[in-house]
Formats: structure tokens, C-alpha cells, sequence
């Protein structure tokens, strides 16, 4: 089956033709650099990982452009409020994104241009803007006219005749049109500022990504993706800047994420339930919160909430448990199996050909649990070679999804450690136990092994019996 993603500019799905064959130009928004990394940003950064995963799996030549916004009203305001220079305060939190998705096992773009290193791509095109009489000075700024460009709102719906006449946004005289945006700021004390045809200034915000993207993909490239609150007005005035530049279509296909709620309620500073990622991850093993940010289908709302977290976290413990049993149980060694996939891998392609359909592709995932399981429990169900194949497919699978990126051992030692926190007896108590039931067991006192037993099982601590001894493990 082809490719198919949905395109927010004909709101459809469409088949996916790349520009040039074999290869993938890719543009996504990145976070303005002012403050730590929330779980709506990790949601679409894993989003886009994934995509670019997926088209580098089909052999594509992906090249992936993810910026960083590191000069903007919030983060002057923020480093005049712990008396920080704009600068320094944007490369402290470039390096707490940095550790936030290294964490998430993202892999990082291609390209990750800051916009303080493109001061004079983006004049550039500003002054083509003013060239075309498309944009004007004024007071010392320059802004673009919305109304010179015939197309304007086609990504987001929206009529500008409409937008005016109920127009509720502070009246500013320096522009002719309410709607008008600003490409180029007259520089105010205290600020960063660079030269400029128009004197001492900083750029726009929506200016800034379409001089990198041009800089680095061209003038057209393929899909350009961010969150939903990016369509109006920032994506919206993204395609009215550069194709009034450009005169040609900016990006072909435009890929959105759905809203993070928390706890059935819309994530917002207003309601102060934003939650940050390196808070998350006290809690959570980064590859949980991997998987439950793409347990729904990217364009849909995801309530992120400690319920739904827990279910992700038995999840994965189930995915990594079938990892130990294949390692434990069988010959699984030699590598991949069909080129091509079996039947688990061609299923999941198919769910992800289908606007990356990441939801149906985890349930894939999960029917190859149940089958890798069932082969393992009887050994005559099936041949060493469906085994391998059904190993073959799930590191696959995984490898798109970025989870199982850690042995076995290190998953389950970390989840112990981090379940062990949440108990009131230690490891070392523990095994104590243990080593007083099985003298109890040896000597035939039946009774005090079974107080221990329910002793322990009472703590969350699960007993097997087995010829070599008897083990333990924490209940999930």
C-alpha cells in the first residue's frame, strides 16, 4: 500500500509523493528555548522522530531540519527576570532539551540551526519582502501585509475579511492591516539587537523558520510538521512570507500533533498542570512515556495522566518480558530473518503507511506478543525459524517506535530499583526472607514459610519456587 499522509492545507488524506525520488525533506518547528521541555513538546518531538525513523526504515534519504528559537519576547522576559543575558539563559535550556530527549531516545535532527546563527538569511529574505512591496517599514519595523497576498488562511480555514470585521486584537497604529505581522523588530533597550537595512533590530518569530528552512531544504521541500498550535498564525504566516518571496509552493504536505491534556483537562500555563519531562522522568522509565505518547494517533488529543502511564509501564514490561523469554528460551541468535518482514512487521508497515498510524501499529505489536508467547509455551506450535522471524519483527517494530533500545537486564534491574523506592522493604530484607523461608521449607515448617510468603506478597513482592531455587520479583 502507498503512503498516505494527512495534509492539514486540503485537510485529507493524500498519497505521499516525494519532490525527488528516494528522498525526504523535512521541516519542524522547534521550542523556543526559555524554559524546560513540557510533555506537549516531547509529544511532538517523538512524533517526528518517529516519522523520520519510519522513512529512513523504507530506505528514504531523510533530510530533517528541527530549529531552535533562541532569541523572543519570553526569553528576553525571562532572562531580565533571573538577571541572566538573553543568550546564555537560551543556551542553558538548548542543553536541558538536549538531556530531556536524549533521555527519550530521540535521535537528533540533521540539522538543528539556532536563529541567532541566521541573522542575515533571514534580512535577506525581509528585504525581498519589501522589494516585492508585499512588506513595509514602519516606525522602525518591518511588517508583512497580509492583505497582498491573495491566499492568505488556506491552511487554517480562515477568512481574512472574516478575521478583521471580528477582530478583537489590540489596535497598533504602525500597521495598516490588525492582522499584519511583524518580520523585523526595531531593537529596545537592553535587548539583543543586529544591523539591518532598517536599522538596529531583532527578527519576527514567523520569519525565522522560513529563512531556515530555505536555507536548508530550499525553497519547496517536502512536509513541514509541528503542533496544532502552530496552524494560525505561525504556519499560516510561515506559507504567506515564502511564497510571496518565493512564488512557488513552500511545503507540500503539513503534518500536525494533537493537544496533551492532563487529567481530562487541556494542558495550560492558566491552570498551572504543566508537567516538564525531567519531572516525568523521576517516575517513569523514558521508554514508557515513549510509548504511551504514541498509543493514540498523532493528530488526536492524549490525556496524559498517572493511570494511563501506569498502563503503558505494564506495556512495556510485557514487550521487554518477551525480549527475556526469547533470550531465555530459545535460539533466536543470527540476526534478521526475511528481508522483507514477516507477516507482524508487513501489518505494522501497513498501520504506519496509514498517516503513521502509531495506536494501530502498537496493537500489532501486542497480537505478536501474544503469538511470540504461545510459540514459547509450546514448543511444537511452531519451527526455530517463525520464532526468530517473530524476534526479527519486534526489534523492528521497536526500532521505529525507539523502545527496546536497552538490554533486558538493564530494564528490569532499572524497574526493580525504581519500584523498590515505592515500597518499605529493601532488596537486602528482601533476599533475607527469602533465605529464612527456605530454611523454614528445608526443616518442614510449613507454616512460617507461608508467613513469609504472605509477608512478602502483602509488600508487593511476588515468590517462584523453581529447581534451582526460589526467586523473586515485584508485582506490577
Amino acid at each position: 500500500m502507498a503512503m498516505r499522509i494527512y495534509n492539514t492545507l486540503t485537510k485529507s488524506k493524500e498519497s505521499f509523493e516525494p519532490i525527488l525520488p528516494g528522498q525526504v525533506k523535512i521541516y519542524v518547528c522547534g521550542p523556543t528555548v526559555y524554559d524546560f521541555c513540557h510533555v506537549g513538546h516531547a509529544r511532538s518531538v517523538v512524533v517526528f522522530d518517529v516519522v523520520v525513523r519510519y522513512f529512513r526504515a523504507l530506505n528514504y534519504q531523510v533530510t530533517y531540519v528541527r530549529n531552535f528559537t533562541d532569541v523572543d519576547d519570553k526569553i528576553i522576559k525571562r532572562a531580565n527576570e533571573v538577571g541572566m543575558p538573553a543568550i546564555q539563559l537560551a543556551d542553558k535550556f538548548i542543553d536541558a532539551f538536549y538531556h530531556d530527549m536524549d533521555a527519550l531516545n530521540v535521535i537528533h535532527a540533521d540539522v538543528e540551526p539556532r536563529v541567532t546563527a541566521h541573522i542575515d538569511d533571514i534580512i535577506d529574505i525581509v528585504q525581498t519582502l519589501v522589494d516585492k512591496k508585499v512588506a513595509y517599514v514602519s516606525g522602525g519595523d518591518v511588517f508583512y501585509s497580509v492583505e497582498a497576498f491573495a491566499d492568505y488562511g488556506k491552511l487554517s480555514g480562515r477568512k481574512l475579511d472574516d478575521m478583521v470585521a471580528g477582530s478583537r486584537i489590540e489596535v497598533n497604529a504602525s500597521k495598516r492591516n490588525p492582522y499584519d505581522f511583524v518580520l523585523w523588530k526595531a531593537a529596545k533597550p537592553g535587548e539583543p539587537s543586529w544591523p539591518s537595512p532598517w536599522g538596529e533590530g531583532r527578527p519576527g518569530w514567523h520569519i525565522e523558520c522560513s529563512a531556515m528552512s530555505r536555507r536548508f531544504l530550499g525553497e519547496t521541500f517536502d512536509i513541514h510538521g509541528g503542533g496544532k498550535d502552530l496552524i494560525f498564525p505561525h504556519h499560516e504566516n510561515e506559507i504567506a512570507q515564502s511564497e510571496a518571496a518565493h512564488g512557488k509552493t513552500f511545503a507540500r504536505y503539513w503534518m500536525h500533533n494533537g493537544f496533551v491534556n492532563i487529567d481530562n483537562e487541556k494542558m495550560s500555563k492558566s491552570l498551572n498542570n504543566f508537567l516538564m519531562i525531567k519531572d516525568i522522568l523521576t517516575s517513569y522509565h523514558p521508554e514508557t512515556v515513549r510509548l504511551f505518547l504514541l498509543s493514540s494517533h498523532y493528530r488526536s488529543p492524549i490525556d496524559f495522566s498517572d493511570q494511563n502511564l501506569k498502563e503503558s509501564e505494564k506495556a512495556l514490561d510485557k514487550i521487554y518480558g518477551l525480549v527475556r523469554r526469547f533470550d531465555e528460551e530459545a535460539d533466536i541468535r543470527g540476526g534478521d530473518r526475511d528481508e522483507a518482514g514477516g507477516s507482524y512487521w508487513q501489518a505494522f508497515c501497513a498501520a504506519m503507511d496509514d498517516d503513521f498510524n502509531t495506536a494501530k501499529g502498537i496493537g500489532i505489536l501486542f497480537n505478536l506478543l501474544k503469538e511470540g508467547n504461545r510459540l514459547l509455551d509450546d514448543k511444537d506450535a511452531g519451527t526455530d525459524e517463525s520464532r526468530k522471524q517473530l524476534f526479527s519483527d519486534l526489534r523492528r517494530m521497536g526500532n521505529i517506535l525507539g523502545i527496546l533500545q536497552q538490554p533486558w537486564q538493564a530494564f528490569f534491574e532499572n524497574r526493580t530499583q525504581n519500584q523498590l523506592q515505592e515500597i518499605t522493604v529493601s532488596a537486602t530484607e528482601i533476599d533475607a526472607l527469602v533465605t529464612e523461608r527456605t530454611a523454614a521449607r528445608k526443616n518442614k515448617d510449613w507454616k512460617r514459610a507461608d508467613e513469609i510468603r504472605d509477608q512478602l506478597q502483602a509488600l508487593g513482592v511476588l515468590l517462584e519456587d523453581k529447581a534451582d531455587g526460589t526467586h523473586w520479583k515485584l508485582a506490577t
